[in-house]
């Protein structure tokens, strides 16, 4: 993806918020970095347009916003509500938890972010589990395998 131009303000912006990240934002950012979640990378506080988000995985049209508790007011929530429309416009799928969310249940955070991160990387709805090798004539899985994949447009 080509870089969009960004004004030297919003860079800063960015560089300051990545340098007094909260705690939340810290200990989501350790397992979003460095390509950790299936290979799947992301940003942390990058400039879009005139706004700087949290997290964007941008393979996925992804962006991840943590809120602390100033978003509790109406005024906030309500711009929050036009920035993802913005973002939805631009083509993003927005996610969206609380930091005490990621303090006290990090696991689900992560698992909520892989799955948009599948489903907003093949450009499908999420797919069922297969089931496990193992067992059988192995035929059955086989076939699994080859519907599986020419529903996703592959070849076997």
């Amino acid at each position: 993806m080509p870089h969009a131009v960004v004004s030297e303000r919003q860079r800063n912006k960015a560089k300051q918020l990545r340098q007094t990240m909260t705690r939340a934002e810290t200990l989501l950012w350790r397992h979003l970095k460095a390509n950790r979640m299936d290979g799947i990378g992301f940003r942390r506080q990058t400039p879009i347009k005139n706004y700087v988000v949290d997290f964007v995985c941008f393979s996925a049209n992804l962006i991840i916003e943590l809120d602390g508790e100033t978003h509790d007011f109406d005024e906030r929530q309500k711009a929050d509500e036009r920035r993802d429309a913005f973002f939805n416009s631009e083509g993003f799928r927005v996610l969206r938890f609380t930091n005490e969310q990621v303090m006290s249940n990090l696991e689900g955070v992560v698992e909520a972010i892989r799955e948009a991160t599948q489903a907003g990387a093949s450009g499908l709805p999420p797919s069922l589990t297969l089931p496990h090798k193992g067992g059988g004539n192995g035929e059955a899985d086989q076939n699994n395998s080859v519907t599986t994949n020419k529903n996703r447009g592959m070849q076997p």
